[in-house]
């Protein structure tokens, strides 16, 4: 892991990785979730969470659309459970298996998002 701290993996944009080369150790992975407060490993799913709250369904869907163009700009897209109030988004590199440099980028352009609004 080279970068240490939220605000250069702001300025990374997403490449394509494939295979399990591309993936990260559980030491760069913590390293990354230490840097990205509140986002927690789901071993199930070889993924990284976090869930958002707000005040309404008009904040929450404005959010959603946020990480949406974030996605489509990253052409990386994540996983998302969206009800009234909350939003979940979920990390994972299906084609390492697991999590890669991609995953923390679209992480921390996220959190950007929330110290921005």
């Amino acid at each position: 892991m080279t970068e240490n701290s939220l605000e250069s993996l702001i300025t990374q944009h997403c490449v394509p990785r494939k295979g399990k080369d591309a993936g990260l150790s559980s030491q760069d992975i913590a390293a990354y979730l230490s840097l990205l407060h509140g986002w927690q490993p789901q071993q199930d799913h070889g993924a990284i969470e976090k869930e958002f709250r707000f005040a309404d369904y008009f904040h929450t869907m404005a959010f959603v659309n946020a990480v949406a163009s974030i996605a489509h700009r990253e052409d990386h897209h994540p996983d998302l459970e969206v009800a009234y109030n909350r939003c979940t988004v979920r990390y994972s590199t299906h084609d390492v298996g697991g999590l890669s440099l991609n995953d923390m980028i679209c992480a921390a352009k996220v959190e950007d998002l929330r110290v921005r609004k």
